[in-house]
């Protein structure tokens, strides 16, 4: 069986060194390389090496037993989580790496509701049993003490314990093992099922620098592991991830979900070029990918990390939106600086480029100061930009209240376009998504495609702040095009003044992004941080007490939290710990006192503007937003 294996582990726990291991133990590799030696298979690109840190998701294939493994070797830290979480669509299993000496910290306990969210299957490697103060019986408690999991404590083997524990998951099985004839061979059928469902969650350990427990992870694995994928039907793929190879060409890291691809074959209306087996920065050609593989496709210019492709239209989930905003600094050609980070924005487009023409001004999304920093040293190894950034801002978003309409007109001279567009809100989190409502017979089903492409193509600038849109549905109601002058880039400005217009009618929300915090601290300084927390207008859960510290938990404004976790680390004075996450957004308690702060003109957004074209006396001219609608050629009810 063919079954993607996703490695995953807060930084440090020892994750890169795990998956080097079970390369080692296949005979992929004929050494496992350090990442303190900066010779890691897996971590191989420059900044990797001098860190220390996994940033990019490595991939590489194994076989053991009966399956073939595809390992997705995911980013630790969480200003790399965009990535790890676009991974997750591809798993069939995930190993989540423990550390017995550090505990089930906050990142960690978030991979696992991710991991459990998604229903993925999961086995535990506690890891780091081998150091001083390791205590795994304490790490596994405290595992099933916050998350309330059905672990199976393989980490003495089958014992009689774990046996009843896996007949009691399914009836055949349980009154096998009552009658005394559940041999092993049952018992692990029965455990891969329950496993399947997540109603086991397999335990095992060891120390992976070493090499103790992989052996039994192994087999683990090749008895729970269970796939079934059609090769027969038509090809789709899920992108993973963007990459460059040495020379500079893209590929797109996909799983192939159903299918077989070949080179030459057609994908999203792209030609495939070449698939390719990955080994960290190694690769081999291939002939053909089946279903349940994991391949390099060289060839798909369009398609992006997160897409899901095949014969049918391309689907674009919503990106995770990182909370702070940045504006980008070098001493280099504007031109250049914007060619260089379109690229980094295809590997990770969370940065979520804004472009300002009029302003000459870049700034992207940032998930905290550790992806800036490997930002600027990537963009000087690769591009030769010496780069800086400028003091992080939260990273407003706005949605709308309730529906409006927009039109939109493009006509200067030999150009024609018109829209009417219906804009609804949206679920939290839902981004901006789109829907027809205009018969074929009136607009083609081309124009209504490429009408599709230009909503979604691009972060729509909000009324209030200018900052993105979000969560709205966009449908179509009519759109008119002219037989000889119509191009595609009419319909681009015709959606975008729509949009744009219905906004100025709109009633516009502004969203404020909320950290979700992790603390552990002496008595006296959680006492000050739950103080703090309710000060700033967040939410503190009840303390929980862990021996001699108090574990805190809850939820804050971003723009309240940012200022308060650079004084952090001077006030606590190592008495106490914090972790920040993303955790959504929430409409924001001072939009006034906000929308003053960015002082904001929506009418003199020459880069996003709202009036309409109309071709008059032989050339074009604007008609304001407002006045507009009255001289649409298209009527709508």
């Amino acid at each position: 069986m063919k079954v993607t294996l996703g490695i995953l582990a807060h930084v440090d726990a020892g994750k890169t060194t795990l998956s080097e291991q079970l390369l080692y133990r296949c005979g992929v590799l004929r050494r496992c390389g350090r990442v303190d030696d900066g010779d890691a298979c897996l971590d191989f690109t420059p900044v990797e090496r001098s860190r220390g840190i996994t940033v990019f998701t490595a991939g590489a294939s194994f076989s053991h037993g009966s399956n073939d493994y595809f390992l997705l070797d995911t980013p630790g830290h969480g200003d790399f989580s965009p990535e790890m979480e676009r991974c997750l669509a591809a798993m069939d299993w995930a190993v989540l790496l423990i550390s017995a000496a550090g505990g089930f910290d906050a990142h960690t306990e978030r991979l696992w509701r991710l991991l459990e969210a998604r229903g993925i299957p999961t086995a535990v490697f506690l890891n780091k049993c081998d150091l001083p103060g390791a205590d795994g019986d304490a790490v596994l408690a405290d595992v099933a003490r916050r998350t309330g999991a059905p672990l199976w404590d393989l980490r003495r083997g089958l014992t009689e314990a774990a046996r009843e524990q896996a007949a009691l998951t399914d009836d055949g099985a349980l009154e096998a093992y009552l009658s005394g004839t559940l041999d092993d061979g049952g018992l692990w059928d029965a455990a891969a099922r329950a496993a399947g469902r997540r109603q086991l969650i397999p335990v095992f350990a060891g120390s992976a620098l070493q090499g103790d427990g992989v052996a039994e992870l192994l087999d683990g694995l090749d008895r729970l592991c269970r796939t079934a994928y059609d090769a027969a039907g038509p090809a789709e793929l899920l992108v993973c991830q963007i990459r460059r190879d040495r020379q500079g060409g893209r590929m797109a890291l996909c799983k192939l979900l159903s299918g077989t691809l070949r080179p030459r074959e057609t994908v999203a209306g792209e030609k495939v070029h070449e698939l390719r087996r990955l080994l960290g920065a190694r690769w081999e050609p291939l002939a053909e990918a089946a279903a349940g593989e994991v391949v390099a496709v060289t060839g798909l210019s369009s398609l992006q990390a997160g897409d899901r492709a095949g014969s049918g239209p391309t689907q674009r989930p919503p990106r995770p939106v990182p909370p702070l905003r940045v504006q980008v600094c070098a001493d280099a050609p504007p031109a250049r600086l914007l060619e260089a980070f379109r690229q980094l924005e295809d590997e990770e487009p969370s940065l979520s480029l804004r472009w300002s023409e009029s302003r000459r001004q870049l700034q992207l999304a940032a998930s905290g100061p550790l992806q800036l920093e490997i930002l600027a040293q990537t963009a000087a190894e690769r591009f030769g930009l010496d780069v800086t950034f400028g003091e992080p801002e939260v990273a407003y978003q706005e949605t709308i209240a309730a529906p409006v309409r927009g039109c939109g007109h493009f006509e200067p001279l030999r150009h024609y376009a018109e829209v009417h567009l219906l804009l609804e809100p949206a679920p939290r989190g839902s981004g901006v998504t789109f829907a027809s409502r205009c018969p074929t017979d009136d607009l083609a089903l081309r124009w209504q495609r490429l009408i599709e492409t230009h909503v979604l193509e691009k972060a729509h600038t909000g009324a209030l702040t200018g900052s993105p849109l979000t969560d709205v549905r966009v449908t179509l109601l009519a759109g008119r095009a002219h037989e000889k002058h119509t191009e595609g880039g009419d319909f681009r400005q015709a959606v975008y003044r729509a949009i744009r217009q219905a906004l100025f009618h709109a009633e516009n929300v502004l969203l404020e992004p909320w950290y979700r915090f992790e603390a552990e601290a002496e008595p006296a300084a959680a006492g000050r941080i739950q103080t703090d927390v309710v000060r700033m207008g967040g939410v503190c859960n009840p303390p929980e007490h862990r021996g001699t510290a108090v574990h805190l938990t809850g939820r804050c404004p971003v723009a309240a939290m940012l200022p308060y976790r650079r004084d952090f680390a001077q006030w606590s004075r190592g008495r106490a710990v914090l972790e920040l996450a993303p955790d959504g957004f929430e409409p924001c308690r001072d939009t006034a006192a906000v929308v003053a702060a960015t002082g904001y003109d929506r009418t003199q957004d020459a880069d996003n503007p709202a009036d309409s074209i109309f071709c008059s006396h032989g050339a074009g001219h604007a008609v304001p937003w407002d006045e507009a609608p009255a001289r649409m050629h298209l009527s709508v009810d």
